[in-house]
Formats: C-alpha cells, sequence, structure tokens
C-alpha cells in the first residue's frame, strides 16, 4: 500500500481536512476577481465567478459532511487553514501557483488550472514525490507530505478509496458521527447542486463525486451528474467568448456570444499583504477590518458545521456581504505605489477567533 494511502480512520480525519482546506482556498481568489470587477461591466463574468464561489462553499459543506459522518470535527479556524499566497496546487508532473489577483485573462487562466480536468495515466502514477517545498502546497497528502497528487480530482479519488477500504474493515460503525451534524437541503440551497446528507459508504461516494464533477468534471464530462457545468467550463466560456449549450463537446461551445472586457477591472497588487500597507493608515485599518470579518466568518462556518446547521444560510450572505469591506481597499492606491490599488490580505492567522472555542 502507498505511503499516501489512507489506512486509519485518523489518516481518514487528516485527508477529510485538508480536503476542506483545498476548498477554501479558491474561495479568496475568486472573491479577489469578483470584486475587482469595475461597477457596471463584465456581468458576464460576475456571473460566473459568483456561482463558483457559492459552489466552492457547497464542496467545503460536502466534506464537512463526509468528516461528520465518520465522527470527525471539522474547524476552520485552526492554524494555517487559510493559506499564503500564492499556494501551489498539483498539474500533473508539476505545480502551479495560485493567486489573489484582479480580474483578467491571465487570472481565468489561472482559475483555469485550478479546475483543470487531469487524470492520471494510472493509479501508480497518482501521486508524485516532490523533492522541494516552493510554499503551500495544496493537495498533498496529510500523511506523507512528499507526495502530491496528480490532480485534484485524484486526491478525491485516493479518500474514496480509503473510506471504502475502511469500511469493509469497520462496517457500519465507520459512520458513527452525529447525525445532528449534518447540514441537509433545508439549510443549503446554492442553485448549482444540492447538499447531501452522508450517512453511509454510499451517499459518502456521491459527495465526494459531486464536488469532483462539478468543479473539474473529472470522469470527461463538460456536466456533472446533477447536470450543472463543471467550473472549467464555466471559467473556460469567458476565455472562448461564448456560453455552451446541452449537446455541446468539450471546447466547442455554441450558445450565445459572452462579452467580457478584461481591462475593465481595478488594478489590485497582485498576493497584497499588510506589509503593504503603511502603519496607521487607512488602508491598514481597513484591511484589518476585513480579516477580522473573515475570521469570524469562518467561525461561523465552524459553528454551523459542528451541530448549528442552521447558521449556514446565514454565513453565506455574510460572504458576500464582506464586499463593503473589499471596496473600501480596491477603490483606493497603495500609498508610494502609482498604478496599483489595495486588497483584501486574507491573513488571519493572528488573529483571536471568536466562536471557536
Amino acid at each position: 500500500m502507498s505511503e499516501s494511502e489512507i489506512e486509519t480512520l485518523q489518516d481518514l480525519h487528516a485527508f477529510l481536512h485538508a480536503a476542506m482546506q483545498l476548498e477554501h482556498a479558491t474561495i479568496p481568489p475568486y472573491l479577489t476577481a469578483l470584486y475587482s470587477i469595475l461597477p457596471g461591466t463584465n456581468s458576464d463574468a460576475h456571473h460566473v465567478l459568483r456561482v463558483a464561489a457559492v459552489e466552492e462553499m457547497l464542496h467545503l459543506t460536502l466534506v464537512a459532511n463526509v468528516l461528520n459522518a465518520v465522527g470527525g470535527d471539522p474547524d476552520l479556524t485552526v492554524p494555517g487553514f487559510v493559506p499564503s499566497y500564492p499556494a501551489y496546487l498539483p498539474d500533473g508532473e508539476r505545480d502551479f501557483k495560485v493567486d489573489r489577483q484582479r480580474f483578467s485573462l491571465a487570472c481565468i487562466q489561472n482559475f483555469l488550472e485550478i479546475e483543470r480536468p487531469h487524470e492520471a495515466p494510472s493509479q501508480e502514477q497518482s501521486v508524485i514525490r516532490r523533492k522541494e517545498q516552493r510554499g503551500p502546497r495544496l493537495g498533498a497528502s496529510p500523511t506523507a507530505p512528499e507526495y502530491q497528487f496528480f490532480s485534484i480530482g485524484e486526491f478525491y479519488q485516493a479518500i474514496g478509496r480509503g473510506i471504502q477500504r475502511l469500511y469493509s474493515a469497520m462496517g457500519d460503525s465507520l459512520f458513527a458521527g452525529n447525525p445532528n451534524r449534518q447540514v441537509t437541503r433545508e439549510y443549503f440551497f446554492s442553485g448549482g447542486g444540492q447538499v447531501i446528507p452522508v450517512t453511509d459508504v454510499s451517499s459518502a461516494c456521491r459527495a465526494l463525486d459531486l464536488i469532483a464533477g462539478q468543479g473539474e468534471g473529472f470522469g470527461g464530462g463538460i456536466y456533472d451528474a446533477e447536470g450543472e457545468l463543471s467550473h472549467y467550463y464555466r471559467f473556460q466560456q469567458l476565455t472562448l467568448g461564448r456560453f455552451y449549450q446541452p449537446g455541446d463537446r468539450p471546447n466547442e461551445p455554441t450558445g450565445p456570444p459572452v462579452n467580457v472586457s478584461w481591462d475593465a477591472s481595478f488594478p489590485i497588487k497582485t498576493n497584497v499583504t499588510l506589509a503593504d500597507y503603511p502603519e496607521g493608515s487607512e488602508l491598514r485599518s481597513a484591511a484589518e477590518s476585513f480579516n477580522r470579518a473573515y475570521a469570524e466568518f469562518l467561525a461561523f462556518l465552524t459553528r454551523a458545521y459542528t451541530g448549528e446547521p442552521a447558521l449556514l444560510a446565514e454565513a453565506i450572505g455574510d460572504m458576500f456581504r464582506l464586499r463593503d469591506l473589499i471596496n473600501q481597499l480596491i477603490r483606493n492606491p497603495i500609498p508610494g505605489l502609482p498604478g496599483t490599488n489595495a486588497a483584501p490580505t486574507f491573513e488571519v492567522a493572528a488573529l483571536v477567533w471568536e466562536g471557536s472555542a
């Protein structure tokens, strides 16, 4: 058995926590690009990015359901849960950078890399040993960090194999988690896929398949099992200039044209940090206010995933209410950097987490 495979219940908990971190890691880049778009422009791109952000919340919730079902404790407030950027994701034999950057063609190409369907040539090649550590790597094996999965889809395939393996050894006792922690359909509706309560092997595997299918279309299809266009092909519409419609083949959309203005966004600094803002400045204060609000958002989600699922609808609304705090930043230039605007930094590691006890 590979060192990177799941052998124990503790391994499974570690993999599922890493999956939650992976799903969340796309939200800061998606929100940054979304709110960098100049008001009154790029309505098609705005819609695509907003839908992708909401569906990442669905994926986060589905992983939390699986983790709760097998007796784990979802916690979005642990140190390191929010990565520093650039972070690194797998793309076959190499890794690629994930940046927080303004909406642009380069930005969408980066998102296409995140969601790209990429299946390993064989199971033996589904993990690759990395010789160097360039920065935060997402999709690595939490039990053998020197191993990187070939793609996000392969990472989820490994979790599915682990669940099947442990179920063969433990039977129904694998799913001994508190059922009251499950987020059910009355607590989450995104319009782009339904949440799946997890109670057994079948529902766990359906939840994982929905995540992989809705993100990158893992398995070769444009649409996921629920008939929703996968994230990869949603983003691809922007670069190809045309919407997909039923019956289309990959890379060949035939629907209405997509209108995109690649330059219509605020010139924010890529991967900006608090250190870029002068001490005592209004920008520094606004960035710190955003970080506190984002920390509270993650603590709120943790409560929703650990016994208060009714809070989830409010939490999703909070994610988009952060827009006002973001706008205080992105509309203002950074002193000393002409032509470069501020942006949220998502630095929450040093904050006191409210409600996480």
